[in-house]
């Protein structure tokens, strides 16, 4: 049985592996925007991560404890703003399961989570991006029950 718990230092590895799995989708969809292999975070950005109550990361791990997929989260909140209202919002950063772990419900195990977390905060909603070339977490986005909030457009020059 599959458990969600927050991340710890110990984590760290598995989740540089994970974010250059991400990265590599978004570099195999895009790249002319994304560098490959890369990962969004360094081992020392993801301490100081970890480290901030506002930035909850949360890994769902097997029963020996291997981390199986992560969900980077940042607890938003405009104060004083001039058109926003001031709604507690829960921005899912990156949401990654291991490629060899797919299908196996991990995701959908760590979006319920950051949902029950996200409600137990006072948040209003949950938010997150996708990007267009990503089709599949398009659709698992979907299935959970998200729809588009706002769409970024381009033209390429």
């Amino acid at each position: 049985m599959n458990i969600v718990r927050r991340a710890a230092e110990k984590d760290i590895p598995k989740m540089l592996e994970l974010l250059l799995q991400v990265n590599m989708v978004h570099h195999n969809g895009r790249p002319d925007l994304f560098k490959g292999p890369a990962t969004k975070y360094t081992a020392a950005q993801l301490r100081a991560i970890l480290a901030d109550e506002k930035t909850p990361v949360f890994v769902c791990a097997d029963a020996a404890d291997q981390v199986l997929g992560y969900a980077f989260c940042i607890l938003q909140q405009h104060t004083a703003d001039n058109i926003l209202t001031e709604i507690r919002t829960l921005y899912i950063d990156d949401l990654c399961v291991d490629e060899r772990c797919r299908g196996r419900h991990v995701g959908q195990t760590l979006y319920s989570h950051v949902l029950a977390f996200a409600r137990a905060q006072g948040c209003y909603n949950v938010t997150l991006n996708v990007w267009a070339c990503n089709q599949p977490a398009l659709r698992f986005y979907e299935k959970c029950g998200l729809s588009p909030q706002k769409i970024g457009m381009e033209q390429i020059l």
